[in-house]
């Protein structure tokens, strides 16, 4: 089965999902990745579908026109002054086609976490989604044995593990970690690479505008990527040079270009 591969919002970030859709489309991915959940961060489209119905239809038309597949929504993030129930944004995205839901911990209480997730995790499920939780070395939950604790104590068999290969390279997961955990605890893959030169950068800049195109950093991908069980992979790659040298789709493009060269290049 040939490797699929969905564009992440964060690859070509301030994008309406319309442009997301075309582009994604016309770069030649599988599937779209859409933010519907804002952040509410300046200069960022805040998509609220459930709010918005003439923009919830013309995002299923121009799915539908460009035979796009919607692959998952983000970002539902947990945090003590963030809302409790997701239900009409996840609504909204299963009936455009989603079945993953990107997930984060902004709050050093771990016992709220568990108890959000067991809520979240319900609300999903009555939509057919599942909940993948990421592990940014920016948040508050900073590590896959972090992750996979909140995931045991939770218990939902809707909850995984989203393996962000920069996250898995920064905190120094091995091949052999991997390998050594049930396959099934794993969801959505996002791929990039971390840069070899960091001369005058710091973490955070390479995490937000940085990454850099799969096969042209540090990164152990071929190991990490062997390890893990074959799902969809989002290109999750910002980078703000190369996209204002290329501009938003043409950063897509070669993302996409890059990654399957590197897949083809290592029998992956």
């Amino acid at each position: 089965m040939s490797r699929k591969f969905s564009l992440a919002y964060l690859t070509t970030p301030g994008i309406d999902p319309v442009e997301q859709i075309k582009a994604a489309k016309q770069a030649g991915y599988d599937y779209v990745s859409l933010r519907t959940i804002p952040m509410g961060q300046e200069g960022e489209p805040q998509v609220h579908l459930e709010r918005d119905p003439a923009l919830m239809e013309s995002v299923r038309q121009t799915l539908k026109n460009y035979d796009m597949k919607l692959f998952d929504i983000e970002l539902l993030r947990i945090r003590e002054d963030l809302p409790d129930d997701y239900r009409a944004a996840f609504e909204k995205g299963a009936e455009l086609g989603a079945t993953q839901v990107l997930t984060s911990v902004w709050t050093s209480n771990h016992s709220l976490a568990v108890d959000r997730y067991g809520s979240f995790c319900e609300q999903a499920a009555q939509f057919g989604l599942t909940l993948n939780l990421e592990f940014p070395i920016v948040s508050e939950l900073k590590s896959m044995q972090a992750a996979m604790e909140i995931q045991d104590k939770v218990g939902a068999s809707n909850l995984k593990i989203l393996m962000d290969m920069i996250y898995v390279y920064k905190t120094g997961v091995t091949p052999e970690d991997i390998k050594a955990v049930d396959p099934s605890r794993f969801g959505v893959i996002h791929l990039c690479d971390w840069p070899a030169d960091m001369a005058g950068r710091q973490e955070i800049e390479v995490v937000r505008g940085g990454r850099v195109y799969c096969g042209e950093g540090v990164v152990d991908l071929k190991g990490i990527l062997t390890a893990l069980p074959e799902n969809v992979c989002s290109i999750e790659l910002p980078n703000l040079a190369e996209i204002e040298a290329r501009g938003r789709a043409g950063h897509a493009a070669r993302c996409l270009e890059t990654a399957k060269a590197f897949f083809a290049a290592n029998g992956l």
